[in-house]
C-alpha cells in the first residue's frame, strides 16, 4: 500500500503522523452478524429541523451569486500564487499526502487537478468495480478516517471505493490551510537555478485546446515544494517526470513494468522521494519513473514523521 512522501515533511515541517482513534470512537453503533461481522448504524432518527411541506429558499440576487463565487476565487488564487506546498493530482496518494501534510495548519497547500471530479481511478475498483482491497498495515489509515471495511487476516475491502475517495476528500478540503483548484491544469514547471520552484498553470479546457485557438497565456503558482502525484503515463498522467525529462533534469522515464501485486506497492513506498531539487514524485508516476511494476490495489503517499 502507500507510498510515503517522506522528504515533504523534512523540506517542510516535522511530525505529520497520524493517530489511531480508538474502537469506541470509529464504531458508535454496532451489531454482529454471522457473515458480515460488525455493521455499524450512524443514521439519525431524528426528524429534520424544517417542515418539508412548507420549505421555501430565502430569495437571492443572481448577481450576489457571481459575485460571491468570483470573488472567493480570486482570493484563492491571489492566496495561494505564493504557497509552500503544491499538489499536483488529486487522486488517491496526492489527496492522502495532503491530508497528512495539512495537519500542521502552518503549511499552506494548493492542490492542482485537471479533473473537474477529484479522486482519479479511486472512485471504482479494478475494472469498474465497486469495492476496494487495502493491504495492511494501510488500514490503519482507514480507522484514521474512521472508514469501515470487512477485515481479512492480511487485507480489508471497503464496500465501495468512492467512500474513501469521498470521506479523505471532505475531510482535507475541510481544513483553512488547503484549496483544490480542479478543472486546472499544469503545463509545465518553474525551474530556477536548477531547483523546481512552482509550476504553470492554465484551465483544463484551455490546456486541451491550444491547438484550435491562437495565444492564450498560462499563470503560475510559486511553491518551496511541488509533489507530482499525475498517476501513471497518459494524455495527463506521469506529466511531472516526463516535463523533467523534456528539460535534462532526469535522464529517462523507463515506464512501469507488468503488474505485480506483492512487489508494487512497497516500491512505490521505498523510491517515493526528491527527484530533483524542490521536486518530490510518488504515486503511480513513481513505477514510470523507475520501472517498478504496476498495480491494482489502493495507492496513498502519506508523509512519515522524522
Amino acid at each position: 500500500m502507500a507510498a510515503m512522501a517522506t522528504t515533504a515533511s523534512s523540506l517542510l515541517k516535522p511530525s505529520f503522523s497520524g493517530v489511531r482513534l480508538p474502537a469506541a470512537a470509529r464504531t458508535p453503533s454496532c451489531v454482529a452478524t454471522p457473515r458480515a461481522g460488525a455493521i455499524c448504524n450512524s443514521i439519525s432518527s431524528s426528524t429534520p429541523p424544517y417542515d418539508l411541506n412548507a420549505f421555501k429558499f430565502s430569495p437571492i440576487k443572481e448577481s450576489i451569486v457571481s459575485r460571491e463565487m468570483t470573488r472567493r476565487y480570486m482570493t484563492d488564487m491571489i492566496t495561494y500564487a505564493d504557497t509552500d506546498v503544491v499538489i499536483v493530482g488529486a487522486g488517491s496518494a496526492g489527496l492522502s499526502c495532503a491530508y497528512e501534510l495539512s495537519k500542521d495548519p502552518s503549511i499552506s497547500i494548493a492542490i492542482i487537478e485537471q479533473s473537474v471530479s477529484p479522486g482519479g481511478g479511486a472512485w471504482l475498483g479494478g475494472q469498474l468495480f465497486s469495492a476496494m482491497v487495502v493491504r495492511k498495515p494501510a488500514h490503519l489509515f482507514l480507522d484514521e478516517l474512521n472508514i469501515e471495511y470487512d477485515e481479512q487476516e492480511d487485507y480489508v475491502v471497503i464496500k465501495h471505493a468512492a467512500l474513501f475517495t469521498s470521506t479523505v476528500m471532505s475531510r482535507l478540503l475541510a481544513r483553512p490551510n488547503v484549496k483544490l483548484f480542479n478543472a486546472v491544469a499544469v503545463e509545465d514547471l518553474i525551474v530556477k537555478e536548477d531547483r523546481v520552484a512552482g509550476v504553470v498553470t492554465n484551465w483544463a479546457l484551455v490546456s486541451m485546446n491550444h491547438d484550435t485557438q491562437s495565444c492564450m497565456d498560462p499563470n503560475v503558482m510559486e511553491a518551496k515544494v511541488v509533489v507530482s502525484s499525475c498517476g501513471h503515463d497518459g494524455p495527463f498522467g506521469a506529466t511531472g517526470v516526463k516535463r523533467l525529462q523534456d528539460i535534462g533534469m532526469i535522464q529517462a522515464v523507463p515506464g512501469m513494468k507488468a503488474l505485480d501485486m506483492n512487489t508494487a506497492e512497497d516500491a512505490i513506498v521505498r523510491l517515493t522521494r526528491e527527484v530533483v531539487p524542490g521536486m518530490i514524485v510518488t504515486g503511480m508516476e513513481v513505477a514510470e519513473i523507475d520501472g517498478a511494476p504496476r498495480m491494482v490495489l489502493l495507492n496513498l503517499a502519506r508523509p512519515s514523521a522524522p
